[in-house]
């Protein structure tokens, strides 16, 4: 075996030295030096030889082993100094630098900062949730039947063990309550998954914000306050909001939240489709049940809850026709935001 290693290291001492390109150092390393190398295959034949011969032989294979790497990273070096030389023979440095240019946001990222900004202003903080969850926290604490649709595969993914990509962020303000006595005033914003064909105004992946305040005496008119102060500072001074009658589960009474439309303020257009106001989301004040689930008394404490869609702010500040082109990475709309934030 000894004359094996000896031959080996004469062969590789050759290769090693006819190395000319980086590729050809890995390839040779992993010839020699690999899982599957000759040398390996020596120190697994150790135990062939006599007890009494292999403490010797086994320095042998480590003196290979580092006169092999000592080649290498020589060899490794010299490769990547003449590389260098190469490509800097025509080289001036005194001339100037290529310019980088100026990257930007993202449109849903200005947006979704731009919320955070507005809900800090106003005395919220941000709780942020995991977005695989369990079918506790995103449908049974938010008194969702056990028959309800949304619990359906053909609207919720889900994995293994039992547990779900979330649809709603709703989940966090869950976890909150759970976790802390009231008072609350939070907002979590965050991804969250439907299984939905994607379109104009659906995506399987989409964001959202949810807020939640719990306190003695919050009311419905606390609730418009809020959704209008947020409209007032998002979208400016003229834009009004208001809320229609609706259900939700995990909210009584519930109601869809609007405001006049951004593009012609309440005139009517096609944006709005004659309308005047554009839905931005549900609203309600939380139903006591969910507050029996967590434990918190329902009898001292009331609170309210809304969502509203991050892509939805975004397509209407900007002008964006389409849901998809926020998620095609086009650089022509990408470039419209350079510099922003």
């Amino acid at each position: 075996m000894q004359n094996q290693l000896a031959t080996m290291l004469e062969e590789a001492g050759r290769e090693i030295e006819a190395c000319a390109t980086a590729n050809d150092i890995l390839n040779t390393k992993a010839k020699y030096l690999g899982k599957k190398s000759l040398l390996n295959g020596l120190y697994g034949r150790m135990k062939d030889l006599e007890p009494s011969e292999r403490p010797a032989f086994g320095n042998l294979l480590n003196e290979a082993r580092q006169q092999l790497e000592t080649l290498l990273n020589a060899k490794s070096s010299a490769i990547k100094a003449q590389s260098w030389k190469k490509e800097n023979t025509d080289m001036d440095f005194s001339m100037p630098g290529m310019p980088s240019s100026r990257g930007g946001y993202h449109p849903l990222s200005i947006v979704r900062r731009q919320i955070d900004e507005v809900f800090i202003s106003l005395g919220f903080e941000i709780a942020e949730g995991l977005d695989i969850e369990d079918e506790f926290h995103n449908f049974d604490a938010l008194n969702t039947p056990a028959d309800h649709p949304s619990r359906n595969l053909a609207d919720t993914f889900y994995v293994e063990g039992g547990r779900l990509l979330r649809t709603q962020t709703s989940t966090v303000q869950i976890r909150v309550m759970e976790s802390y006595q009231p008072p609350i005033r939070i907002i979590s914003p965050g991804r969250c998954y439907r299984n939905d064909k994607p379109d104009p105004s659906h995506s399987p992946v989409f964001h959202q914000v949810e807020a939640l305040v719990v306190d003695k005496g919050i009311s419905m008119s606390d609730l418009t306050d809020t959704l209008q102060n947020f409209a007032s500072i998002m979208f400016g001074a003229r834009v009004r909001s208001r809320i229609r009658p609706h259900f939700f589960p995990f909210t009584e009474p519930s109601a869809e939240m609007d405001i006049s439309c951004v593009a012609c303020s309440g005139a009517g257009c096609r944006v709005c489709k004659g309308s005047g106001w554009l839905e931005m989301g549900g609203a309600g004040m939380v139903d006591p049940n969910v507050f029996d689930i967590l434990g918190i008394d329902s009898e001292i404490y009331t609170g309210f809850a809304f969502g509203l869609g991050i892509e939805r702010i975004a397509m209407l500040k900007y002008n964006i026709p389409d849901m998809r082109i926020l998620f095609e990475n086009d650089l022509r709309m990408l470039n419209q935001f350079r510099g922003e934030l």
